[in-house]
């Protein structure tokens, strides 16, 4: 455990060595400052039973960045070392494959965590000046937050395997790209076309982020999303695994 959680802190410290964590940073605040700004607004034009942190997790101006960012947090995981020559040193250290791998994932993982602690703020600053509450329950908070973690997982995950099949970063950010957006708008084919059977209307809801977040952030839990979620995650992580030994078989 040592020599992960030491690959761990290289991972993490890259991040904020590097001037892209602070754009993306910077990039993210903005937009989900607009983000809770309109929900805001929208609220205030007519009286609805939604609640802030509803309107706030709901709106395509939240999604819009949510979707963007995982490119651009994983596309140098593996791309950059293989292309800069320093995955042959690290495939020759006395580590596991596996351990190389998960150090990535989680300093990606971290990375994606801090970008949404400052939204914290905006239901703090928003209840301390207009005394309302964003929410009716504790568990709204607790349920959006969840799920945000959940989906960030998996996307996490598919960031780094796209990193891991190509040493170009440019092409890493644009196979993430697709794969999140697959995976994204897969769940949205019972929107785009209603005359669908039931079978597939229930399972495109089973794998929709979108009714995910409309129900988590009601503080309705369902453990069906979290075995979604989790059992993607693992898996995918396991095929970035098999791609990054089919590197050092070839560098062998």
């Amino acid at each position: 455990m040592r020599k992960l959680f030491i690959l761990f802190g290289r991972e993490l410290a890259h991040y904020f060595r590097s001037p892209l964590a602070y754009t993306v940073l910077c990039f993210f605040l903005v937009l989900t400052g607009f983000n809770f700004q309109f929900g805001v607004s929208s609220l205030n034009l007519q009286p609805l039973t939604t609640t802030i942190v509803e309107a706030f997790f709901n709106t395509v101006f939240f999604w819009y960045p949510f979707v963007l960012v995982f490119p651009l947090i994983t596309m140098r995981i593996f791309s950059e070392e293989y292309k800069m020559g320093t995955i042959e040193p690290l495939m020759t250290a006395p580590v596991r494959d596996w351990q190389v791998v998960l150090a990535k994932y989680l300093g990606a993982l971290v990375f994606y965590i801090v970008l949404w602690l400052p939204s914290l703020l905006y239901f703090v600053v928003f209840q301390n000046t207009t005394e309302f509450r964003a929410a009716e329950a504790v568990g709204s908070y607790l349920g959006a937050y969840a799920m945000l973690l959940l989906i960030g997982m998996f996307y996490t995950a598919l960031g780094c395997l796209a990193s891991a099949l190509t040493q170009n970063q440019i092409v890493a950010a644009i196979l993430s790209f697709c794969l999140v957006c697959v995976m994204f708008f897969m769940s949205l084919i019972s929107f785009m076309t209603p005359q669908i059977s039931p079978t597939l209307r229930a399972l495109t809801s089973y794998l929709s982020p979108i009714e995910h977040m409309a129900e988590f952030s009601q503080g309705l839990f369902d453990t069906r999303p979290v075995v979604y979620y989790l059992s993607l995650t693992v898996f995918t992580l396991y095929l970035t695994l098999q791609v990054f030994q089919s590197r050092r078989w070839k560098t062998a």
